[in-house]
């Protein structure tokens, strides 16, 4: 099993102490913080909820399965063995593109911001739209169920390419 590697950014710009109700006593808590970026799906954070969603292949082919709240959806595809090429190659530490899905505007619109270093690896994706991400930086939530998100009908990956040369 291939070992997957997590890259957190955790720059923080500020810190307050806040009370909570029927608390005498401050807690630190930080105002701004920069997502983190990583593949490997938060084991901790997750309440286990199963939910939904769709997936449309390169050729138009739908699976529907069934997955945890906290998975990403690379995670998901790997996981739930997806008849999709050459998707997630880096495993999710952001150096390319192969995990690009397309979803529906109106799922769109509810994901979180995205970092700079999605925004980078998403101009180097082909068949790139305008509601087009990772899918190594979307985290599966309870509202997503029944989703569904597609496979750009265009890929370049170059591993494939470099196997074709390397047999010749």
């Amino acid at each position: 099993m291939a070992s997957r590697t997590c890259v957190q950014v955790l720059a923080r710009s500020s810190l307050a102490l806040v009370s909570h109700p029927g608390s005498t006593k401050p807690h630190p808590r930080f105002l701004h913080s920069v997502p983190k970026l990583c593949s490997q799906s938060q084991q901790n954070g997750s309440s286990g909820s199963k939910m939904l969603v769709h997936f449309v292949n390169q050729s138009g082919v739908k699976s529907s399965v069934f997955v945890t709240e906290g998975e990403t959806l690379l995670d998901v595809v790997i996981k739930k063995n997806l008849d999709i090429s050459g998707f997630g190659a880096c495993e999710g530490t952001l150096a390319c593109s192969t995990c690009h899905l397309i979803f529906e505007e109106s799922v769109y619109d509810k994901l979180e911001p995205m970092v700079d270093e999605e925004i980078d690896m998403l101009d180097l994706a082909y068949g790139l739209t305008k509601t087009s991400r990772l899918g190594c930086q979307v985290t599966v939530e309870r509202w997503m169920d029944g989703m569904t998100v597609h496979v750009p009908q265009e890929i370049n990956d170059q591993r494939g390419k470099q196997e074709a040369v390397s047999t010749k």
